[in-house]
């Protein structure tokens, strides 16, 4: 009996140890297979610490690629995983379950899991790599901890796939507040929760094509102009021996260039308005100890499953598990007026991975146009260029065909199946253009009927739901541009971008002049305003980092818009204009005075140059900036895109600061001529180092501000005398 008592926990030691034996062999063979194929791959990085990462497969670029990014900033790959995975609360507390519950409503693992095995061989290939080049990162650098993944899994790419945010932005549209009062059996909050607070900068991008005919060298020029926050994404190449060879904006720790080109193609994403999401009211009765839910003439059981939320406390790890429920339209995510609401939204992982990868390797508008047939990309409109001087436009990628009887803005009655989809609008359905006769083409986030001038689709032509949003003053201000000139080179497409003129205030300018004018001498008002309204009678509406015109005319706006109303896109053919037409003499000059004391005690004096307000300061690498006066910053002139600049700059005053601060608008920007070569000039915001140590943490800013755009080393012959560093992973 001794000695079974003693063999017993013996034998438990000599299982551990032979498992434990078993699990280092396989992570020491794991280690030699990544330095294996960390020799195929080499990482060249330009005086600008831009990656360009060659391979002989493109397992091998996408692997050096993550590396590339990790060794970038591995905080901004691992938090959109975190993000994407519904972890953040993990990471950041309690504040962020509903966050998490959000996402994990429509992210599952265990389906993404099964989506990965099914997967192709090759884009499993590229999903594997996408995992060991960031492991490869952790194991060479055992100074870096993750907050929250120690260790990424392949089908973890499968959970961010479009190069926004998780489903392209569309699971943005749950709002948190409503989704708590609803599992969390709460009121709803008067307040935006973490995780959907909202930015005061309008959203959005600008993407303009110019025909060969409309240029002076006769190839095809591409601008690239997203405008999200600062540092969302990295710039560097990808390049292969199997055909792969793409420049660009990458979404950190995704594994391919979502905005940019390769040498014979180029495409750039704005934000679409189509109505590519819809809330269904069902109509939910409770028999016994389950749901049902009205479909025509049945009654059918919701489905139930129960997710845990893990959250970090001050003593560790709590969770806090839901009973969650859904329809054959979606999950549900809120109440009204006593019924449940579903939302249907589109969920196709690994199509949209396909397709997102897929695109930087085609060379020419056929080969793009396959990529689209995917119908995958949910949440953009895209524009394009290629060598053989076409251009062309296309509309969201993933458009229900819906009966037009029912108003799709709002929710609609899940009870009838005449509000089921009946298909998606194929490519042919939808908004689109090629080699339009006006020779150019743009979207700027606003409506499509305007994309190519004369040229433009026809509102009428097409289902209401393909479009929601309208026409917007930067909208106008492309046009204004791109319309009439016949000579674009490379650098006057650039100045275009960069063109300063302000759309929004033709018409609440004049307003305001006309409003002084008519108003009586002997008011004191009007003395305390005159010489304000002398600086905007002359003022030509371009910003300027000397201009004092733009700072009272933004400081005006903004005060202005608080005491009249009218839209943020408003003026030149937006929803503010009437509102400012008709607006009292006296409330228009109030907004003036007030303006002016704003400037006056923040500034010393009205006469402020809008390069002392407007700054651009990058003190640290935090995802929730911060600001000081007192540090060093840089003057920027152009303004936020809800005036009509096209470079957009959203900047405003933080706590303990008086001047202003941009975190949005211009990310990236770059301009691309097609010809028997491909050239490029680009800059991306502050710098490609997350490193506050590193010369490349701000060394584009002063570019940036000005709009000087460098060199791209697109060939690899352009980089000699340009490379900082050649090395493989791990090296």
């Amino acid at each position: 009996m001794k000695n079974t008592l003693y063999l017993k926990p013996l034998a438990l030691i000599l299982a551990a140890a032979s498992s434990s034996f078993a699990f280092q062999a396989d992570r020491a063979a794991e280690a030699a297979r990544w330095e294996k194929q960390a020799r195929n791959i080499t990482i060249v990085r330009d005086d600008w610490g831009i990656a360009h990462v060659y391979g002989k497969t493109d397992a091998d670029a996408v692997f050096g690629m993550e590396y590339a990014q990790a060794e970038d900033d591995f905080n901004r790959v691992e938090t959109n995983y975190i993000t994407s995975l519904g972890r953040l609360a993990e990471a950041e507390g309690e504040s962020r379950i509903y966050q998490d519950l959000r996402m994990k409503l429509f992210i599952d693992p265990a389906v993404l899991k099964t989506q990965y095995a099914a997967s192709p061989a090759w884009l499993q290939k590229l999903m594997n790599a996408f995992a060991d080049g960031l492991n490869f990162y952790l194991l060479k650098h055992p100074e870096v901890k993750p907050r929250v993944i120690r260790r990424f899994e392949p089908w973890m790419a499968l959970s961010l796939t479009e190069g926004s945010v998780p489903l392209g932005g569309d699971i943005d549209k749950v709002n948190l507040g409503q989704l708590q009062a609803f599992y969390g059996k709460v009121p709803a909050s008067p307040e935006p929760l973490p995780g959907e607070e909202q930015p005061s900068e309008p959203g959005g991008s600008n993407g303009m094509a110019v025909a060969p005919a409309n240029t002076a060298a006769h190839h095809a020029l591409l601008l690239i102009n997203p405008h999200t926050s600062f540092y969302f994404r990295s710039e560097l190449q990808m390049a292969s021996e199997e055909g792969l060879n793409a420049y660009g904006a990458a979404t950190w720790g995704q594994f391919f260039i979502y905005q940019g080109f390769n040498d014979r193609a180029g495409w750039m994403h704005t934000s679409s308005g189509v109505d590519a999401v819809d809330e269904y009211l069902e109509t939910v009765d409770k028999k016994g100890d389950r749901y049902y839910y009205k479909y025509g003439n049945e009654e059918r059981p919701l489905a139930t499953a129960e997710i845990a939320v893990p959250y970090k406390t001050s003593s560790g790890t709590a969770e806090k598990k839901f009973t969650v429920y859904r329809t054959q339209h979606g999950p549900i995510v809120r109440e009204s007026n006593g019924k449940w609401v579903s939302i249907r939204l589109m969920q196709e992982h690994v199509k949209a991975l396909t397709q997102s990868y897929m695109r930087t390797k085609a060379k020419d508008y056929k080969s793009y146009w396959k990529t689209m047939e995917l119908q995958a990309n949910s949440s953009n409109n895209t524009i394009f260029a290629d060598a053989d001087g076409d251009i062309a436009y296309f509309h969201g990628n993933y458009i229900p065909k819906r009966d037009t009887s029912f108003d799709w803005t709002r929710p609609v009655d899940g009870s009838n199946p005449a509000t089921e989809y009946h298909g998606l609008l194929s490519i042919e359905e939808t908004p689109h253009l090629l080699n339009p006769k006006s020779g150019w083409l743009y979207n700027s986030n606003n409506w499509p009927w305007s994309a190519a001038g004369p040229s433009s689709p026809k509102k009428e032509d097409y289902p209401v739901y393909v479009e929601s949003g309208g026409e917007s003053a930067r909208g106008l201000h492309a046009i204004r541009v791109l319309q009439d000139k016949k000579d674009f080179t490379l650098d006057s497409f650039l100045a275009a971008a960069y063109d300063s003129y302000l759309p929004w205030f033709e018409k609440p300018i004049p307003a305001l002049i006309k409003a002084w004018d008519a108003t009586p001498e002997g008011n004191p008002l009007k003395a305390k305003v005159a010489e304000q309204i002398g600086l905007l009678r002359k003022w030509d509406f371009r910003w300027g980092v000397t201009s004092i015109p733009t700072s009272l005319a933004v400081f005006w706006g903004d005060e202005a818009r608080r005491r009249v109303g009218g839209g943020r896109r408003g003026g030149g053919g937006g929803s503010g204009d009437d509102a400012f037409a008709s607006a009292p003499a006296e409330q228009l000059l109030q907004a003036l005075a007030a303006a002016s004391d704003k400037l006056a005690a923040d500034f010393g004096s009205w006469k402020t140059p809008w390069g002392d307000i407007n700054r651009f300061q990058r003190l640290n690498d935090d995802i929730a900036p911060s600001f000081d006066d007192a540090g060093p910053s840089i003057p920027v002139g152009f303004t936020s895109s809800q005036w009509g600049s096209l470079a957009s700059f959203g900047a405003r005053a933080y706590p303990g600061t008086k001047k202003w601060y941009g975190t949005s608008g211009n990310s990236f920007v770059a301009v691309v001529e097609f010809g028997e070569t491909v050239k490029a000039k680009a800059v991306t915001a502050g710098g490609e180092s997350g490193n506050t140590a590193s010369k490349h943490f701000s060394d584009e800013a002063k570019r940036y501000s000005t709009g000087e755009l460098r060199d791209v080393y697109f060939y690899r012959s352009q980089l000699k005398g340009h490379t900082e560093r050649e090395y493989h992973p791990g090296s």
